[in-house]
């Protein structure tokens, strides 16, 4: 009889199940219809194909499958997953009774501002949005422009900028047309359950990638993120950030405090935070990796494999980090961007991914294809992650991969179709 243990994982992408298979446990694996893998049926010891983010049709698979092969851990890594996963793992007596309560709230972006001002610490103006009066009251109150966003969704779907009282009628309309409804590309799994509205935050964008042990956390690095004020698409990471000894201080203290109050004390998380005139205030948080190339970014710059960790610690099968690593080179990722139109030939792509210095590369659209105006990180066309010695040498073969070693060729959109805003 098998002594190894056994991990409920729900959702995720293949390297999540690699990481686990590689540790000897086996794997229960429930996964959403829509993203069954061909390794992911070879891999997992059992498969349960269901809509893991419906809570009713979840849990008594969950039941199911606890009763019939025993479940350890229950654990996710992938952003619909987490709430289910910790609700789970609550219910089953396998946690401390508390990981649905602060999952929630760090998935609830307005649970997640309620939270940190009762605690005291620093945060935007926020109102959630209930009519078209609220959008005036909150622009009276916290000034213009201010930001509006899904409470629960990701990439950056949905994110809207208030200008002025004139830019709200606008801004309702759209916010009229969303809320309620599914995101409609990239990933369909997140419903847009209501907005909230935040005073804009000024200063260059970061994220700090860390790992909790038992309450004690980890900052493995800091990001630096390529953004445009015009639009909210990220169009580049680069590791480690070029910052000064001081500000990556003020950075990491931040978000350290910051997990602390939330109640995060296990496994990875993702904190983007700015760098105001005002100090580090936190953006939003992640109790899962950072996704966009962050992990291979990470563990090229800095050797440490984040999706390992957060698969092996909570079976108790690896050591905490002991403190933070020291980079040992730089890696960066940069969107492949063109102007609006239609594509008519896209070449390049093989020969940038076969580079010894070229971890990724890949093109998501073909000749035929339309190229949207920037929106959301879905309209990107692509990435390209490389590296190099150090961030400035990543940066600039990275960004000369993307505009000058790809090629796509589009056929301009119609005059009246805004252009590109990078």
């Amino acid at each position: 009889m098998s002594n190894a243990k056994t991990v409920l994982l729900i959702g995720g992408v293949d390297a999540h199940l690699e990481r686990f298979a590689a540790l000897g446990v086996k794997v229960v694996l429930i996964q959403h219809p829509d993203k069954v893998t061909e390794y992911q049926t070879r891999a997992a010891d059992v498969l349960l194909v269901v809509d893991y983010t419906e809570w009713d049709v979840v849990r008594p698979f969950a039941e199911a499958a606890r009763a019939v092969y025993g479940v350890d851990v229950v654990v996710s890594l992938t952003e619909p997953g987490l709430n289910p996963a910790s609700r789970l793992g609550d219910l089953f007596g396998l946690t401390d009774g508390r990981r649905y309560e602060v999952s929630r709230r760090m998935r609830d972006k307005w649970l997640m501002r309620r939270h940190l001002a009762e605690q005291g610490l620093p945060v935007p103006h926020a109102a959630l949005v209930e009519d078209r009066a609220s959008l005036d009251a909150f622009g009276e109150r916290a000034g213009f422009p201010f930001i509006l966003k899904p409470v629960s969704t990701t990439a950056g779907f949905g994110l809207l900028r208030a200008e002025g009282p004139e830019d709200l009628d606008r801004v309702w309309a759209r916010v009229r047309e969303l809320d309620g409804g599914r995101t409609d590309r990239g990933s369909t799994m997140f419903t847009v359950d209501g907005f909230l509205m935040e005073s804009y935050i000024d200063g260059p964008e970061f994220s700090v990638e860390a790992l909790s042990f038992a309450g004690r956390h980890v900052v493995v690095a800091v990001t630096e993120k390529l953004t445009a004020e015009e639009h909210f698409v990220e169009l580049g990471h680069a590791v480690p950030a070029r910052l000064s000894d001081p500000d990556r201080e003020r950075l990491t203290g931040a978000v350290e405090e910051f997990l602390t109050a939330m109640g995060v004390t296990d496994g990875p998380s993702h904190t983007e935070i700015r760098l105001s005139s005002r100090g580090p205030v936190v953006i939003e948080s992640h109790n899962r990796l950072g996704g966009d190339n962050i992990v291979e970014l990470v563990e090229a710059a800095y050797g440490v494999d984040m999706i390992a960790y957060g698969a092996a610690w909570p079976l108790g099968l690896t050591e905490p980090l002991a403190e933070a690593p020291a980079p040992r080179g730089a890696a960066v990722m940069r969107a492949v961007l063109r102007e609006p139109g239609t594509v008519t030939a896209v070449s390049g792509v093989e020969a940038v991914r076969a580079r010894p210095d070229v971890l990724a590369a890949q093109v998501s659209v073909r000749a035929g294809d339309t190229v949207r105006p920037l929106n959301d990180n879905w309209d990107r066309l692509g990435s390209v992650v490389a590296t190099a010695a150090d961030t400035d040498s990543a940066v600039e073969l990275c960004e000369r991969l993307v505009r000058e070693e790809i090629r796509i060729d589009v056929e301009p959109a119609a005059a009246d179709t805004p252009a590109l805003a990078a």
